[in-house]
């Protein structure tokens, strides 16, 4: 286990080395002038001027990511343009509310889509898998912004009882947090549910054919016994694993469904710096995002491996 986390590490500094490369060559590539854009209207060429040096526009690329790459490594994620912040303290504001919602997304499509998964293999071929397997082609299927607009119009327009956008932390009011989350949440666990469903199914019905689930059976243990104690158990352990890796994806992937409901988290952080031009913003939450998923691959390594004791060595 110890040599296998001292090589899992000894890849992540590389990558997260080079993962640093593109992002700072993709921004790059972005429409516009940040220096223009933050000179205001009247665009005065001494204004330009200045605001390049300052933030150190006029140097060579490779200069640039050299004094970036330095500060990333000192913690100094660098300061926005726009907001005159630091980005370090940009995304500690920013990263909790993602997160939650992030959190909020996996407990619902882990309930729903192990759930499903489950009662389809039990019910192999029956009308009750159909229904099942209709329910995860049309999780798959249905785009994030699309759901979210047809949510709020049933519970926010029509029957009242959800807020249509806004956040309220959790350690200010429990309660009106759930209401501001809730529905945001379920849109990122939808496809999630769907995709686990899915998963789950198989693993299932795997298990259920094994030879010890046949044994069980014979022992004359209780069919529920069989399905929740011996297949289900071991059918679960990719699935955990599967939950890990989503969880970096749902938090590099709520941009959309922040913006329909206005949740200020790092999507939308990230779409004004867009619009914004505000390069080091962007850098920052990019890249605050990508060492989180990679970090997360590495945990759901580990936890695949401590799950299953034959490729422990």
């Amino acid at each position: 286990m110890t040599a296998f986390l001292a090589r899992r590490l000894a890849e992540i500094i590389p990558t997260l080395l080079l993962v640093s490369v593109i992002i700072f060559l993709l921004q790059q590539l972005l429409p516009g002038d940040p220096a223009t854009v933050m000179a205001g209207e009247d665009r005065d060429p001494e204004v330009i001027a200045h605001i390049r040096q300052q933030y150190r526009l006029d140097r060579p690329l490779p200069v640039q990511y050299g004094y970036w790459i330095k500060g990333v490594l000192t913690g100094d994620l660098g300061e926005s343009m726009r907001l005159k912040e630091p980005v370090a303290k940009l995304v500690a504001q920013k990263f909790p509310v993602t997160l939650q919602l992030a959190l909020m997304a996996i407990v619902i499509s882990l309930g729903i889509g192990i759930s499903a998964g489950v009662v389809s293999a039990v019910y192999k071929n029956t009308a009750i898998d159909y229904a099942v397997n209709l329910f995860g082609l049309w999780g798959i299927s249905t785009p994030n912004f699309w759901l979210g607009i047809l949510l709020i119009t049933l519970f926010s327009v029509h029957l009242g009882w959800l807020p249509a956008s806004g956040y309220v932390s959790p350690f200010e009011d429990f309660w009106l947090s759930l209401k501001t989350t809730i529905m945001p949440a379920f849109v990122l666990g939808n496809s999630f549910a769907a995709v686990l469903m899915r998963h789950t199914r198989s693993a299932m019905l795997q298990a259920m054919a094994a030879d010890y689930v046949r044994t069980a059976r014979a022992k004359g243990l209780s069919e529920r016994v069989v399905v929740l104690k011996h297949a289900m158990r071991n059918a679960l352990t990719p699935v955990v694993t599967l939950g890990a890796l989503e969880l970096g994806t749902l938090l590099s992937g709520a941009v959309l469904t922040e913006q329909v409901f206005s949740i200020p988290g790092f999507g939308k952080l990230m779409v004004d710096s867009v619009f914004n031009r505000d390069y080091a913003v962007v850098q920052g939450v990019t890249l605050v995002t990508a060492t989180m998923y990679i970090l997360l691959n590495l945990l759901a390594d580990v936890a695949y491996v401590l799950l299953n004791p034959r490729l422990r060595g």
